[in-house]
């Protein structure tokens, strides 16, 4: 906890022009916030500085906040980790629906995939990327499905057509009717329906 702090003081002291915000998640890693613009040259210095070295990149990933404002929508995530002095730091910005940004791979040869699966489920785009083409959904796929207002049927459906002998796209269909129920569990009979059961031999 001690070190973490130092360490946090230490970034904050050396990077502050780069930083918004600084602080201890959880007691595991440093959580630094910052800006699109400024990005790239924090994560640039906080591989590079001989007291920190965290030059070893875990995950790239975002969230999306659609009830936030447009500028303002997704949080984009860095975690990188310091081998040599065993921390571990978490880059945060904040992002719009067409904001731009710029590609860490020449910074770090994981980012390479990672960004194209941030792309492909968020839609983000980043800039200077070397292959930024999707990497988890198929060809042609529509919409990007980790942002929240992608509904949970999708809009297509996938199957392989004998006579085509290929795989061909359709319109949803939904083989069930949806139902919605007006009690906690739909497993489980309200009082008015049991009686209804009782009374009839079946729900009115």
């Amino acid at each position: 906890m001690t070190n973490l702090l130092n360490i946090a003081a230490h970034v904050d002291k050396a990077f502050g022009r780069y930083i918004t915000s600084i602080g201890l998640r959880s007691r595991s890693f440093v959580e630094i916030s910052s800006t699109v613009e400024d990005l790239p040259c924090l994560l640039y210095y906080l591989s590079k500085h001989r007291h920190l070295r965290a030059n070893n990149l875990l995950d790239i990933w975002c969230t999306d906040f659609p009830a936030q404002q447009l500028n303002n929508r997704f949080q984009l995530n860095y975690t990188i980790r310091s081998i040599a002095h065993n921390i571990q730091l978490q880059v945060r910005v904040l992002l719009g629906e067409v904001t731009l940004v710029p590609s860490v791979t020449t910074l770090f040869d994981g980012a390479n995939w990672l960004e194209r699966e941030v792309w492909d489920m968020h839609g983000i785009f980043f800039t200077n990327h070397p292959d930024l083409r999707r990497i988890l959904t198929d060809y042609g796929f529509e919409g990007h499905p980790l942002r929240k207002d992608f509904p949970l049927s999708g809009y297509q459906e996938v199957r392989y057509s004998d006579t085509a002998r290929a795989v061909v796209y359709e319109p949803l269909t939904l083989t069930g009717e949806f139902r919605n129920f007006d009690f906690a569990s739909p497993w489980e009979l309200s009082e008015q329906k049991q009686q209804e059961i009782i009374s009839h031999g079946k729900p009115q």
